[in-house]
């Protein structure tokens, strides 16, 4: 515990913010770069019917990362807090939990998957053209469904005691795997998106390896034994409702893939294609700032357990500028590029004018995105998972749906493209209104415990 309690408490915060916050921002864009291999090289046929298919179906692997950000990053709040407040053994109830649910809502997930395919794969907008691929891609997607959870859930547990380092290997892993046979699978054996789902899964199986032997035999803090489980019921309620923003945020955007891929499809398989590189390429931005975030949110939650408040609103500022200069950085790149980022996907030229108006669209937010994830995360270091999960439920839910059919509405395809940036501005507002109450709030708190 000294070298936690050293890191937590008493690093300089700029070193501790980066310190957590890099290898979490790494491990954050190895993610994107894993979902973003399949939609590359499946765009390397130049079939915009197979790179439709891969963001149609994107929508499931999406909801995956909710379950996985539900469980993981919950986790990883309860034991950062867990250990700020010394009780080891609850942390290691906590580890536990999060591994055996992660497994059990991924074999349910595989299961109800393949008996549902078709109903699904209609609800997810697939088109005469795109079936099969789309079919194709869901089977294996499926079939992975277990492994796919755990790697995501415990590359971020293993973070709340401090072990940014080895979230970021375990990410690494996997996404070395899946970049290696992308192109052998689509290209040199011709499997197209089946070939892409494979890799995606076969990349989760080595993380998982990984993340089992640092449970086993690295993880000073952490269990996978089954014995945790007796116990851990009270442990397992707390993890689920603070991870419930970071869920439904995920959920949500699922939710509004699907929703925003049926309000394309009267504009052809061409805008969908390019919505689908839009929305992956995007990623990267939200990534970057959900990484920052993230990876800080043990730092919050130790801080919050320990009573530091003082360094708890230090390392928030930081964290604050570090994710607006970050965003503005890299906003900024896409909309002078955005053709060119767009045509290093796929060669087609209706998809290219799609997608450059698209990109440029969607990251007029990018610069301050980061404050709205920086409030869920601070709110669930504070153990406040109400204010946070309405948070989650505005962006992706309140907003973003009926936006999507207000402004298509009113303004087409141009209204569509609009609808995440205006939707991600009224969220950021309510964010810095919430953040600022709960702030005052928690020092009142620990104002009258000083009285």
């Amino acid at each position: 515990m000294k070298s936690d309690q050293e890191l937590f408490l008493r690093t300089p915060v700029k070193k501790a913010v980066l310190r957590m916050a890099i290898p979490t921002v790494i491990s954050s864009l190895v993610l994107v770069i894993y979902n973003m291999a399949d939609t590359f090289f499946v765009g390397q046929t130049n079939d915009a019917c197979q790179v439709a298919a891969v963001s149609l179906t994107n929508a499931v692997f999406v909801m995956y990362m909710a379950v996985a950000n539900l469980i993981g990053i919950g986790g990883s709040a309860v034991i950062s807090i867990l250990l700020g407040q010394k009780e080891e053994k609850r942390a290691k109830e906590a580890s536990a939990f999060c591994f055996y649910s992660a497994l059990a809502v991924g074999l349910v997930a595989a299961v109800a998957i393949l008996l549902g395919m078709d109903p699904l794969l209609r609800i997810l907008g697939s088109t005469p053209d795109t079936w099969e691929f789309s079919r194709d891609y869901l089977f294996y997607i499926a079939v992975g469904a277990p492994f796919i959870l755990l790697a995501n859930a415990f590359g971020h547990v293993v973070r709340g005691e401090g072990a940014a380092s080895a979230s970021m290997l375990g990410g690494m892993i996997g996404t070395v795997a899946n970049i290696i046979l992308d192109p052998i699978f689509i290209l040199t054996l011709d499997m197209g998106t089946a070939g892409a789902a494979i890799a995606t899964v076969l990349g989760n199986v080595f993380g998982c390896v990984y993340y089992i032997y640092y449970l086993t035999r690295k993880s000073p803090l952490l269990s996978m034994h089954p014995r945790y489980l007796a116990s851990c019921g009270r442990i397992a309620r707390r993890v689920v409702s603070i991870g419930i923003p970071a869920g439904i945020n995920s959920a949500l955007m699922s939710i509004s893939t699907v929703l925003l891929n049926n309000a394309l499809v009267p504009y052809g398989d061409t805008a969908v294609a390019a919505m689908g590189i839009v929305t992956k390429v995007y990623m990267f931005i939200v990534f970057v700032h959900m990484g920052i975030t993230n990876g800080i949110q043990p730092l919050l939650g130790y801080c919050h357990g320990a009573g530091a408040a003082k360094r708890f609103g230090a390392i928030l500022r930081f964290s604050g500028v570090l994710t607006v200069v970050c965003g503005t950085l890299l906003s900024g790149f896409y909309i002078a590029f955005a053709p060119g980022v767009v045509r290093a996907f796929i060669d087609d030229a209706q998809v290219i004018e799609y997608g450059a108006a698209m990109l440029v669209a969607t990251s007029l937010a990018g610069p301050v995105l980061g404050l709205l994830f920086l409030t869920i995360n601070s709110l669930q270091a504070m153990d406040r998972p109400v204010p946070a999960t309405l948070l989650s439920l505005f962006r992706q839910g309140v907003f973003f749906i009926p936006l999507l059919f207000v402004l298509g509405r009113l303004f087409g395809l141009n209204g569509i493209n609009f609808t995440q940036t205006t939707a991600d501005y009224l969220a950021i507002v309510i964010a810095l209104f919430l953040l600022v109450r709960a702030l005052r709030q928690q020092r009142a708190v620990l104002a009258a415990q000083e009285a």
